[in-house]
């Protein structure tokens, strides 16, 4: 029997996973454009330009920001994008009747949502090691990898069941869309990607403690660069609260939400 279920669940991330490594293109790769136009514009071209922060250089300083932002991003994308496509073709409503506990879709779909946003963010990181390189002839070292993989596979998990969550409440494609340009995409640009806190003033550094994101993209760059506007521990408690408040709405969204083809 425990053996019938985790076959079941294995199928769904199995599905899942090659759903993304199909269209590598579109999932994959196109992020790393995007990023690595982020780091020619703003790293590049402006590092000398804007002042250090954290006493590190511009460069390196938006590198794991820009990795914490492709994590985040692409593990949101790839379970709401899963949910909605199904749904529009009428197959979403096949979990219905397969032998899943709603824990075990949730899982499944928050870990190939994790596994995306992982590789992508990891595939940034490389290419930002590159253009670390070509301008200072030395690769960066990670300051912490545990505290990086923590933060990851928490960032991971818990946009992807974000993600989740909204796709299933969705009547439409418009509707993800504007979730994710509306609420998700200011997020991120206001969680510190691109700028320390510090530099912020006060009004929006007080409302920058209500982003969850802020816990996640600075636990990010504490794993790669050793210093953060916070300290790791207070990020990860916060992040926690964060995984655990989605996973429930995932849940319930699982039980509760619509499977119907629209």
């Amino acid at each position: 029997m425990n053996g019938r279920i985790f076959a079941g669940f294995y199928s769904l991330l199995s599905k899942e996973v090659l759903r993304f490594y199909r269209v590598a293109g579109q999932t994959i790769f196109s992020p790393l454009i995007n990023a690595a136009l982020y780091l020619l514009i703003f790293g590049v071209n402006l590092a000398d330009k804007i002042d250090t922060m954290n006493g590190v250089n511009y460069l390196l300083f938006i590198i794991p920001g820009l990795m914490a932002m492709a994590l985040l991003n692409n593990a949101f994308q790839n379970a709401s994008s899963s949910i909605i496509t199904s749904k529009f073709h009428g197959d979403f409503q096949d979990l219905r009747v397969v032998p899943l506990q709603p824990l075990q879709i949730v899982a499944a779909y928050g870990l190939a949502a994790t596994l995306r946003g992982a590789l992508v963010g990891v595939c940034v990181g490389i290419v930002g090691q590159l253009f670390h390189y070509s301008m200072y002839s030395t690769l960066i070292p990670i300051a912490a990898p545990g505290w990086l993989l923590l933060f990851m596979l928490m960032g991971g998990l818990t946009f992807g069941f974000l993600g989740l969550c909204i796709a299933i409440f969705s009547t439409s494609f418009d509707q993800v869309s504007a979730i994710s340009t509306f609420v998700i995409l200011p997020l991120i640009y206001l969680g510190g990607v691109f700028f320390s806190i510090e530099s912020m003033h006060p009004f929006w550094q007080h409302l920058s403690y209500l982003n969850p994101l802020f816990y996640i993209i600075n636990g990010v760059r504490y794993g790669v660069l050793g210093v953060s506007d916070l300290a790791p521990y207070v990020s990860i408690m916060l992040a926690t609260v964060f995984i655990l408040l989605a996973g429930s709405l995932a849940f319930w969204a699982v039980k509760k939400g619509s499977y119907t083809k629209f």
